[in-house]
């Protein structure tokens, strides 16, 4: 497909599937992730016409140069009436690797295959269907759909979403979960410890100090610390907190003692812990290894945070959300989502925001990604009768 998407307004109105087929068709890698990838500008013009063709006010809000949310709104804002964000990111990660034609939008046995049909264009697809459904008979209130860039990398999609001071009452984040609600995902902390050795010729213990070795002590404190105490941590949905080494790099040659060892972690964090919390536990295990290791010198870093995202499973949104499914004959189920996303950002700016999606997390990334079509639909249908009866309700309701 070409940069100039005349097929735009061609996409049935409402259609979810057909939008999604629309969608896969074009690469839209993120390319802060892969050198030389187109990123979302295609998507995002052709994303735009199709909306406007719906009905919808559309505009593209730059997050960075050539990089543009769409923000499309439909019914209303009135007082007293609910707003009601859908949320959806339009980038894609790498396709090395996968078993089949990443942007063909191929189905085969009720499946649509290509990358980013499961993470997250049928849920973007889904979301754009059941605003201009739920509105088709009038709307007291206002939806809002954001498709924002960059979510596989640094969020500045979303970021400058809620900088740029769009709000809602509440908002549902598409992403895949399989029809379930998932009111709460894990955050993540990236750590650097840097630990500092001396040079020396490997026949000269005397004055060599190990800087690999005293890493090792570090990582097995840090083990310990895994295997006994964060297990003691946990949240229904979410299970229990973890730590693991992701990378560690070191030394010059078989005959000389190290003089720097730099190990990466990552602590994937629960609601209620913030990245304070984690740089303090590997502070603290490296003061372990110093009070027994006179030698030991190590420098603690912080490289980049997520805070996890929590809403309550009695917060207004989720009981919504739950009544939409029953009254479609969905089945209520509650998850924790096993991957960062968005919606801690959009719970952060005081946005309370849920999952809720076609699709399966387990084939986000994967070589082998697809979505099946019926979901596309059912979680249209859900999220129009969610769009319908929020925005009838008070806002007192909300209170």
């Amino acid at each position: 497909m070409t940069g100039d998407h005349q097929v735009g307004p061609d996409v049935p109105v409402g259609d979810a599937v057909a939008l999604t087929r629309a969608l896969v068709r074009i690469d839209s890698r993120n390319p802060s992730l892969v050198k030389g990838a187109p990123g979302e500008s295609e998507i995002g013009v052709f994303l735009a016409r199709v909306l406007r063709s719906w009905g919808m006010r559309v505009e593209l809000q730059e997050a960075a140069p050539g990089r543009s949310n769409v923000v499309a709104r439909i019914g209303m804002a009135q007082p007293g009436a609910p707003t009601l964000m859908f949320n959806g990111h339009i980038d894609i990660v790498d396709v090395d690797g996968m078993q089949h034609p990443p942007f063909d939008a191929a189905e085969r046995d009720g499946r649509i295959y290509g990358r980013g049909s499961s993470d997250m264009k049928g849920g973007v697809a889904a979301m754009c269907a059941a605003a201009v459904r739920a509105a088709s008979q009038g709307l007291p209130g206002e939806l809002i759909v954001a498709a924002v860039v960059d979510e596989e990398f640094e969020s500045i999609g979303t970021r400058t979403l809620v900088q740029e001071g769009i709000r809602a009452d509440a908002a549902i984040v598409t992403e895949p979960t399989g029809l379930a609600i998932d009111p709460a995902h894990k955050g993540f902390s990236w750590i650097e410890v840097a630990v500092r050795g001396r040079a020396a010729h490997g026949s000269r213990y005397q004055i060599g100090v190990d800087a690999i070795q005293h890493a090792g002590l570090v990582l097995a404190e840090l083990h310990e610390y895994e295997l006994t105490e964060l297990p003691k941590r946990t949240h229904p949905l979410l299970g229990r907190a973890s730590l693991h080494a992701s990378t560690i790099a070191g030394g010059v040659g078989w005959s000389t003692y190290p003089d720097a060892c730099t190990i990466t972690l990552e602590r994937r964090t629960l609601p209620g812990e913030t990245a304070a919390d984690a740089m303090r536990e590997v502070h603290q295990a490296c003061a372990r290894v110093g009070q027994r290791v006179p030698t030991f010198s190590a420098e603690v870093r912080h490289v980049f945070s997520q805070a996890p995202s929590n809403v309550a499973i009695d917060a207004p949104i989720v009981l919504a959300l739950a009544d939409s499914l029953r009254e479609q004959g969905e089945t209520v189920t509650y998850e924790g989502m096993s991957a960062w996303t968005d919606a801690a950002l959009l719970n952060a700016a005081g946005i309370p925001a849920i999952l809720f999606g076609p699709g399966d997390i387990a084939l986000a990334h994967s070589a082998e990604e697809w979505i099946v079509v019926d979901e596309i639909e059912r979680a249209a249908r859900v999220l129009t009768h969610l769009a319908r009866t929020w925005c009838a309700k008070d806002a007192s309701w909300l209170r």
